[in-house]
């Protein structure tokens, strides 16, 4: 994995540097005259760490598909990543309310850090900030494209916490909620870094179908994560999922592989929320006999393998590079430990 991530930090630091700075210009002034705690707000959530792995996608998909030959110039495609940090930033702002989470990235919560109130107004002008720079730099077609996205991210929350409690959820029914709340907003940074590179219809299809899968991988190693990852690294606390008595991927597999005996078993731990946690370790032993991690990282394999191959279309001079970044990238999500 150090190579891969070694290799990886190299070819985009200069991009994430890039991007940084486009943020804090477009802060400093955007925020001109605004009340100086919503800067302060702004810039400890924002500059919390972070891979800035959707505005990356913005830049890799407009260069693929042609960017200032034939879309926009790079200042532009810079105003447009940004959009998508900003909107992501939001939710984390949303997300750490809703969850009352203390911790993000291993540091105090913007919640934790400053209440509620301000929590939730800074993403809500983040959120806000966002869509005003995809319409004024994209266009309709792309800000319908985020607005779509962005739904569909509600509507995943909803879905998701609908199936909290349904004991009886398909793998359909599990990656028709990733799909809302995480693919389609990585799908469509993609999609709208491929419009604005001037991406033919075949070439946009193929950035999309790239960005959905590696969301959807995302999300599921975020689920092993969640019971596999070390808490010094991921900077939040391992078993939320099981406390919380979610029917996450690994859960799902391992019922369908396991016994009726150990499977009612699984289930009884995973019910008991007023446990704290307490049977972690037993449910952990019977997902990992019953293959639920493996089989739920093998299923994260094939479906960014999946949409890799989709790439291959792009064969212009400069696309082979481009190409095993998005490469390396897809290969860094599947076996991150943060």
């Amino acid at each position: 994995m150090s190579n891969i991530k070694e290799e990886l930090i190299q070819e985009i630091a200069p991009d994430v540097a890039r991007i940084d700075q486009a943020m804090r210009d477009d802060l400093e002034v955007t925020t001109l005259g605004y009340d100086p705690l919503l800067m302060e707000v702004l810039h400890y959530g924002i500059f919390n760490g972070g891979k800035r792995l959707r505005p990356l996608l913005v830049l890799l998909a407009a260069r693929l598909a042609g960017s200032v030959e034939k879309g926009k110039t790079e200042e532009e495609l810079l105003q447009l990543a940004i959009a998508f940090e900003y909107l992501h930033g939001a939710t984390l702002y949303h997300d750490d309310v809703i969850d009352q989470a203390d911790l993000r990235r291993g540091k105090p919560s913007v919640v934790k850090q400053f209440g509620e109130i301000a929590a939730i107004l800074g993403g809500d002008f983040l959120h806000s900030r966002s869509m005003y720079i995809i319409g004024s730099v994209a266009g309709s077609k792309a800000l319908d494209i985020f607005c779509k996205a962005t739904n569909a991210m509600v509507d995943g929350e909803f879905l998701q916490l609908r199936n909290a409690r349904n004991y009886n959820l398909s793998e359909s029914d599990y990656f028709a909620a990733v799909r809302g709340k995480t693919a389609l907003l990585i799908a469509a940074t993609c999609e709208i870094g491929a419009i604005a590179g001037g991406a033919s219809d075949a070439g946009r299809q193929a950035l999309t179908a790239y960005g959905l899968a590696l969301g959807t991988a995302f999300q599921v190693v975020d689920d092993l994560l969640d019971y596999q990852g070390d808490a010094a690294i991921t900077g939040k606390a391992v078993g939320n999922d099981f406390k919380e008595g979610k029917m996450t991927l690994p859960v799902i597999l391992a019922l369908h592989n396991a016994g009726e005996q150990e499977s009612v078993r699984l289930l009884s731990l995973l019910r008991d929320t007023a446990s704290e946690g307490e049977g972690f370790e037993e449910a952990y032993a019977l997902i990992e006999k019953y293959d639920g991690f493996s089989a739920s990282r093998k299923k994260a394999e094939s479906i960014v393998r999946e949409a890799l191959s989709g790439l291959d279309m792009f064969t212009d001079e400069d696309a082979l590079t481009l190409r095993t970044v998005l490469q390396t990238l897809a290969e860094y999500v599947l076996i991150r430990k943060k």
